[in-house]
């Protein structure tokens, strides 16, 4: 018995694609479900966490094999926010990180990594960070069991962005204002905007065409959006 827990439409579609079929599972979409009796009842040989919001509680990953997937190469890039810290650092590949889940953040030892490209807007990243996930790593994970290894290198941690740091006024190229756009591209993220006095834009959808950027836009009227 393996559990997935995630809320992201892409590895609900993924899960029923490339692990529903194959193994004995269950999928957990609601952070309430995710408590020790629940756990214990289906006594789970490894718990996927592809893309969870939630903490993680102790005694859940105290007791059973929970592997988290985090969009870096660590050590490097612990912490929230790793595409877009990425994108902004003007990385164009990065690996995605099978670890332990741990009382520290992101700092569990590692099963796996796989390669994975930053090109494309963000929604388009993590579907193809998801398809690797599911169609690859947890098949390793499960058929192989690796043992795992400490994580090397030094340590370099990122900090969650906020939604005041979407504005692009401040940007002083095409380039960095079309990495900005694509890299909030995805439900739930604090799209790129600019504002007037009366009104907050937002970007989306954006593609680069000589030196000029297209993309589609949505005006709100301030205190109404």
């Amino acid at each position: 018995m393996i559990l997935i827990a995630s809320t992201k439409e892409y590895n609900i579609k993924n899960y029923a694609r490339y692990i529903k079929p194959i193994y004995d599972s269950k999928l957990i979409t609601n952070k309430d479900e995710l408590n020790i009796q629940y756990i214990k009842k289906l006594n789970p040989s490894f718990i996927f966490f592809p893309h969870w919001s939630w903490i993680i509680p102790s005694e859940i990953y105290e007791n059973y094999e929970c592997v988290i997937f985090h969009m870096t190469d660590l050590p490097f890039g612990r912490g929230g926010s790793p595409l877009q810290n990425l994108i902004i650092m003007g990385e164009k590949e990065t690996k995605i990180s099978a670890l332990k889940a741990t009382k520290e953040l992101d700092a569990g030892e590692i099963y796996l990594k796989e390669d994975l490209s930053l090109n494309g807007k963000a929604l388009e990243i993590y579907e193809r960070a998801s398809r690797i996930i599911f169609e690859i790593m947890i098949n390793k994970i499960i058929t192989n069991t690796p043992v795992t290894k400490p994580q090397l290198g030094d340590i370099v941690k990122f900090t969650r962005r906020c939604p005041n740091q979407s504005n692009i006024k401040d940007l002083d190229s095409i380039e960095k204002i079309y990495d900005y756009i694509r890299m909030l591209d995805a439900p739930t993220y604090p799209h790129a905007y600019l504002e007037t006095k009366n009104f907050k834009i937002e970007f989306k959808d954006a593609q680069v065409k000589a030196d000029i950027i297209e993309c589609k836009t949505t005006i709100f009227i301030k205190g109404l959006q």
